[in-house]
């Protein structure tokens, strides 16, 4: 879906480029330096343009974004007056000719009302003011009309007006990738919430029956285990940060296999293998922790044989390749596929899912989860993760749990 977007609304910036640029070229006479026909300088200049106006959409249509945005896309069309409206309010001006905010704000109900773009006459009694014409242009997000992009000037034109249309298609185009980042911000955080709705009752009841178990032999030992299940929970249910350190992640499952570990004793072997250099990567916030918990439920729960988990994180490059193997009971390659597709029961197979759609989601479908596994031949989960990628950022290192 974001990719039809993208594409769409570079074809509608190509057009709108196209439009302006003719109008720009006819209306100015450039010298210097030959860099191209006017046609070619003024789509240039045009791209330039809308590419500085689109940051702020993205934000949505709010007053600052709207403000920031009609300054820059005034100049594509060589008129008096550029304005932005929304839920019948003047979201933005920019030009002359505010006091007819009035009659901007009546177009824009009109092009609410109707879904179609509106020209008109400017009845004024100024002399000198600039505008006696104007052309609205709908802001539409998901078949709804969330606004009017106003354009106003001298004369009437018929450039000026499919440049307008055109313009106010790709300010809808960005308004709408601004709805799909909120809306995949938010499947991102419900999903999140799944996960810790899992390690809730579980594991927290487990571990604190452990702890509890330690109290009267060893208090020592359980008065480390209850720092490393404070630790481990304040992590897990942090609210700040969709991302973290590769860093931060695997603390987080050192801790939660030391809580294992204190419940199963010589049961479970664990090796660990980190190269430095990977260590600061940034990653989806709790990638890692749902598939060790997989790997100690399908190699200590199930199964009466001394548990091996290796983890390994490995540099290859533009990636980090994480790999999570046990030797536990496996599983049916087609259950498993089931379970990728979200069949069956809620509650199983949760956390594989979960981060396989999560790592879909934020780096493409080519960065999913590759399973390895059979009946009785454990399970082997690799994760190839891109070193930097854009708008991927780890939230701000967790303080220290005060211990000592």
């Amino acid at each position: 879906m974001t990719g039809l977007l993208v594409a769409v609304g570079g074809t509608l910036l190509f057009a709108a480029g196209l439009a302006a640029g003719r109008l720009l070229a006819r209306r100015s006479a450039e010298g210097g330096t030959d860099l191209g026909s006017p046609v070619e300088r003024a789509t240039f200049h045009t791209l330039h343009t809308a590419s500085v106006a689109a940051p702020p959409l993205r934000a949505g249509l709010t007053e600052d974004a709207a403000r920031k945005a009609v300054r820059r896309l005034r100049p594509l069309f060589g008129t008096a007056a550029l304005g932005l409206t929304a839920d019948d309010r003047l979201l933005a001006w920019d030009g002359p000719g505010r006091h007819h905010e009035d009659t901007v704000l009546d177009r824009g109900r009109q092009v609410r009302d109707t879904g179609r773009t509106q020209t008109f006459a400017v009845d004024c009694r100024d002399p000198d003011c600039p505008v006696r014409w104007g052309a609205a242009a709908p802001l539409t997000v998901e078949q709804r009309v969330l606004g009017a992009l106003v354009v106003l000037g001298g004369t009437e034109s018929a450039s000026v007006v499919r440049a307008t249309r055109e313009v106010a298609r790709w300010v809808s185009v960005q308004l709408e990738l601004a709805e799909l980042d909120r809306t995949r911000t938010g499947l991102i955080e419900a999903e999140i919430r799944a996960l810790r709705a899992q390690i809730s009752p579980h594991f927290i009841y487990n571990s604190l029956a452990t702890i509890a178990s330690f109290v009267r032999t060893d208090p020592e030992r359980a008065r480390e285990l209850l720092l490393e299940f404070a630790d481990f929970t304040r992590y897990s249910f942090r609210r700040h940060g969709e991302f973290t350190t590769l860093a931060e992640e695997l603390r987080s499952v050192e801790q939660f296999l030391e809580l294992v570990r204190a419940r199963f004793g010589q049961r479970l072997e664990v090796t660990l293998q980190i190269a430095p250099e990977v260590l600061p990567v940034a990653v989806p916030f709790l990638c890692l922790q749902p598939l060790v918990e997989n790997a100690v439920k399908h190699g200590l729960e199930e199964s009466v044989e001394r548990s091996r988990i290796t983890i390994s994180a490995q540099d290859e490059g533009a990636t980090a390749r994480i790999v999570i193997e046990d030797n536990g009971v496996g599983m049916e390659p087609d259950r498993l596929r089931r379970i990728l597709r979200g069949e069956g029961s809620p509650s199983t197979g949760i956390g594989l899912r979960n981060v396989d759609e999560r790592m879909r989601q934020v780096y493409g479908d080519d960065h999913g989860l590759v399973i390895e596994t059979g009946v009785g031949a454990g399970m082997k989960i690799t994760a190839r993760i891109p070193k930097y990628r854009p708008g991927v950022h780890s939230a701000p290192p967790r303080t220290a749990s005060g211990r000592g």
